[in-house]
């Protein structure tokens, strides 16, 4: 009987939709956009894999221990914190861009239209590299993304954006077209 776990690169058990999420985006970046920087390919295949939870969408809180659902209240929120605390917010903030910029952009279209919407005037894809930056500047330890990695985030943000749109393309069309691949 197979197992519905196998080990990756590093060891680990790794699931079907982890390996499902590591595999297209390595297929997408590598085979697709040329983007041979593994180390980035990787986080965003994490990026994907982390996000399937709204929850740790919608993970970081506020003071009050609300959870906060704007990058407004995501970038006050950072502003208030410091340390590895607030080098973790703006991460946050730059995965959360990103994945909405890359994933779903016909989203954002309800943010900036929404009356009263806080994130009305964000443009996400500035936010999210400049949050990226911020969160490079302070040192993350070993257990998390180097800084330079987070700083190539920045600087590749709308390259890994397009490439999550051509994920989405892919895994909803297939590769010829016959949107068979989830079915």
């Amino acid at each position: 009987m197979a197992s519905v776990s196998e080990h990756d690169s590093e060891g680990r058990d790794s699931t079907t939709i982890e390996r499902f999420f590591r595999g297209i985006s390595e297929f997408i970046f590598h085979t697709k956009l040329g983007v041979v920087d593994v180390q980035l390919v990787d986080y965003v295949g994490d990026l994907m894999l982390r996000f399937v939870r709204v929850e740790s969408l919608y993970s970081l809180r506020q003071s009050d221990g609300m959870r906060t659902k704007h990058v407004v209240q995501m970038i006050s929120e950072a502003e208030r914190r410091i340390g590895l605390a607030k080098r973790e917010v703006y991460r946050h903030v730059g995965d959360f861009t990103l994945f909405w910029s890359g994933m779903y952009p016909e989203s954002l279209t309800h943010h900036k239209t929404a009356a009263g919407s806080p994130d009305q005037f964000v443009d996400y894809c500035r936010q999210g590299k400049l949050a990226y930056a911020m969160a490079a500047e302070i040192e993350g330890g070993e257990d998390r993304p180097p800084s330079d990695l987070i700083h190539r985030m920045s600087e590749h943000f709308e390259m890994c954006a397009y490439g999550l749109r051509e994920v989405r393309r892919y895994w909803e069309e297939g590769e010829d077209g016959s949107s068979d691949l989830l079915i």
